[in-house]
């Protein structure tokens, strides 16, 4: 059996993490189903913007609605940039950022215990991990 390398791991991560993000903004889009289907948080983009305004109780409808415009518009873009490896370690270290700011407004909204039961904090810690390999197989990094 052959041993997976660093740089493999770092393929792993890079796709793992950019598929939990897009999963999340195909949700508020309803691509994963209606509201109250199995296994959908959101199912539309009005039920997503009363989440966001859950994490951040002083926001109103407006607000909340532009908040989550510029959550989901770096969930995409830090996505795209780790699915392609293109400036791997920024874009781990992005995603790691973003994924701190919802833990943190998890836990003083909802609960200490949201983040974890979400696994905010692990894929954190996977994209702090991921910011340390640097280059990864199969990225654009590679051809720069």
């Amino acid at each position: 059996m052959k041993n997976i390398t660093i740089l493999e791991a770092g393929l792993i991560l890079r796709i793992v993490l950019a598929i939990t993000m897009l999963s999340a903004v195909a949700d508020r889009f309803g691509i994963w189903g209606a509201p109250g289907s199995n296994g959908v948080a959101w199912g539309n983009w009005e039920n997503f913007v009363v989440y966001t305004q859950t994490l951040n109780p002083f926001a109103t409808k407006s607000v909340a609605e532009i908040l989550g415009s510029i959550a989901t518009f770096f969930e995409v873009l830090l996505s795209l940039l780790l699915l392609f490896g293109f400036k791997t370690r920024i874009a781990a270290l992005g995603t790691a950022f973003l994924m701190l700011l919802f833990a943190l407004a998890m836990a003083i909204s909802v609960s200490v215990k949201a983040p974890f039961d979400y696994s905010v904090l692990t894929s954190a810690a996977a994209a702090l991990l991921l910011s340390t390999i640097g280059k990864t197989v199969f990225a654009v990094d590679n051809r720069i």
